[in-house]
């Protein structure tokens, strides 16, 4: 297949969460990863007053000083990209004044490269080795690429998580969010501060090195399946989450835009989020969100082995179409979470049913789909 076309930045006519928050009288701060455009598209072309090391790149070139990241001063030689990241981040809520402040700390860590401080490694190391690790089998091999550029590699998933300095870029992240917490109590905001912690993709676990496993999920970033869907969603809400508490209604990244102004007790936009909707509700008990359904449309081939496709979630049912071949195959998520036994064969009402609301959904949204390659040799 021929990849369908799409922009490389986020369009100045956008509105964003932080145009919003801004216009309502927040102060808005970017710090960390942008990866929506060239420089005319930066955060501060967005609705951001600062931004610091938010720009075009998807993952830096080191994890260690000098960085060369544009937005971004070098700090001492060896100076460590997540401790530096965070610290700039308290020092703008320091400075902040008196005024309510929306800020999106976008950490590069996780991402490749894999890095991180010795200390790390060599914890990690004998924890592994105390747990055998090191004596059981980490990698399997898969088949071939399905994209043109990798076509003569193979797919290496690894099934145990067992890298050191992942294990420690984890730790050391972990470390710099309970930094940025305790600053926030030190202060005296943490009554009248709101927290949301989660990721932008599954882990890496089929390429570049496979540093992490998503297991019992199945495979990771670039693919339709949970495992490159599902991330984790921490919410520290004071006053009204407690502490503790498990929410299992799915919510997908669009519902962020939504349930950020009801929070800071805002008019919705509906024309703005309309591939969203606010979870607020879920914060007073419910346990569902009035939609039928979630959409996920990937028309690409990623670097990590997927292929282009498009999948829907209804209730514990999710139904996976792939473009290059129309398979289509659906699993029970309550039961199955791992997607191991397709139930295409055995369901076929629901499979027709799911079907027809995923092609209802790819034309409402005008859904670009990939073309078939003429060119293309079997």
């Amino acid at each position: 297949l021929i990849d369908a076309p799409y922009i490389h930045y986020l369009p100045l006519e956008e509105i964003t969460i932080a145009n919003a928050l801004k216009e309502a009288g927040y102060n808005t701060y970017h710090v960390g990863k942008w990866h929506l455009g060239d420089e005319p598209y930066y955060p501060e072309n967005h609705g951001f007053d600062v931004n610091i090391a938010g720009c075009h790149w998807g993952a830096p070139r080191t994890y260690f000083s000098p960085y060369n990241i544009p937005n971004f001063s070098n700090g001492p030689d060896g100076e460590y990209l997540t401790d530096r990241l965070t610290d700039e981040a308290i020092k703008l809520i320091k400075n902040n004044g008196d005024r309510p402040f929306f800020m999106y700390l976008s950490h590069y860590a996780v991402h490749i490269p894999i890095q991180t401080p010795e200390k790390y490694i060599k914890k990690y190391q004998e924890k592994a080795k105390n747990l055998g690790l090191d004596k059981l089998k980490t990698f399997e091999e898969g088949d071939f690429f399905p994209c043109e550029h990798k076509k003569d590699k193979r797919i290496v998933r690894r099934l145990l998580q067992s890298d050191p300095a992942y294990a420690g870029m984890v730790e050391n992240l972990d470390e710099n969010i309970g930094r940025l917490i305790n600053t926030i109590e030190e202060l005296g905001l943490s009554d009248n501060t709101i927290i949301l912690f989660t990721s932008d993709n599954g882990g890496l676990s089929t390429a570049e090195g496979s540093p992490t496993c998503n297991l019992p999920l199945s495979e990771g970033k670039g693919w339709m399946y949970e495992g490159g869907t599902r991330e984790p969603l921490i919410i520290k809400y004071p006053n009204v989450i407690k502490a503790g508490s498990v929410c299992d209604a799915p919510i997908t990244s669009t519902d962020f835009y939504p349930t950020i102004l009801e929070m800071a007790g805002l008019d919705l936009m509906p024309d703005q989020h309309c591939d969203g909707v606010s979870f607020f509700s879920l914060f007073n008990g419910k346990t569902t969100l009035d939609r039928e359904a979630i959409f996920w449309h990937y028309p690409h081939y990623g670097n990590q082995g997927g292929t282009p496709g498009a999948s829907v979630r209804c209730g514990d049912y999710k139904l996976i179409e792939f473009f290059e071949d129309g398979r289509l195959e659906l699993y029970n998520l309550r039961d199955d979470e791992g997607e191991k036994n397709n139930l295409y064969e055995e369901k076929r009402n629901l499979t027709k049913e799911l079907k027809e609301m995923l092609d209802d959904w790819k034309a409402n949204v005008g859904a670009k789909i990939p073309e078939r390659n003429p060119d293309y040799k079997y």
